[in-house]
Order: C-alpha cells, then structure tokens, then sequence
C-alpha cells in the first residue's frame, strides 16, 4: 500500500458523508434526528445495551441513505433521460432507506419505551 493511501482513503471517504449531509435533505434529517436521540439517550442514562442497539440503527439509516445517494448519483450520469430502470434503481434504493427507518423507528420506540415510562411514572 503506498504512503498515505490510507489516509486519502479515510478523506474521500468522509468526502462523500459531507456532500450527502450538504446536497441531501433526507440525509440531514436523520443526522438530526440521530442528534436528537442521542442527547435523549445520554439524558436517559441508557445501559449500554440500548445505547448499541441505538447506534446500530442510526448507522443503518445513515449507511442506506449514503448508498441511496451513491445509486442516485450514478443513475444520473449512466442515464440522464427518463428511463424505467432508473426509475426503479432509485425507488428500489429509497425503499431501502425506508425500511432502515422504519426499523429505526421500531427500535427507538423499544428502546426507549421503559426508561420513558418509569420517568413519566415516578412523577417526573
């Protein structure tokens, strides 16, 4: 491996995080909402356990939206006229976002469910 590959390989990577979080809606609303979660989750005291389980849902969105972004991009250069496969590579991919989110959903309201319960019960 030449000298600084490594590195450049960890630039262009992080390259393309920030032109997804600067061109893509979506991408900034789950990083929003990724935010939102875990200042809820530091506050909470969660275990480690429902801070993993965390973590590895909010990666999954953000792992399926970048991929998502990537196919668009690609997409758009093989086939800038309107065409049916096109059409459905990126719906296909954005079902794929779809149901990241909604496990992401699914795992934050289990998450998050007992520790909310027992705040709201102990009267606080």
């Amino acid at each position: 491996m030449r000298s600084g590959s490594l590195i450049s390989s960890f630039g262009y990577a992080i390259q393309g995080v920030w032109y997804a979080l600067r061109t893509q809606r979506n991408m900034r609303i789950h990083a929003a909402a990724a935010v939102v979660v875990i200042i809820a989750a530091a506050l909470l005291h969660l275990s480690w356990m429902r801070w993993v389980v965390l973590l590895l849902a909010i990666t999954l969105v953000m792992v399926m939206e970048l991929m998502n972004t990537a196919l668009e991009s690609v997409v758009d250069l093989a086939s800038p006229e309107i065409h049916p496969l096109a059409k459905a590579a990126k719906d296909t991919a954005a079902g794929a976002v779809l149901l990241a989110s909604v496990f992401a959903l699914v795992a934050g309201i289990i998450v998050f469910y007992r520790p909310l319960a027992d705040l709201l019960g102990s009267g606080g």
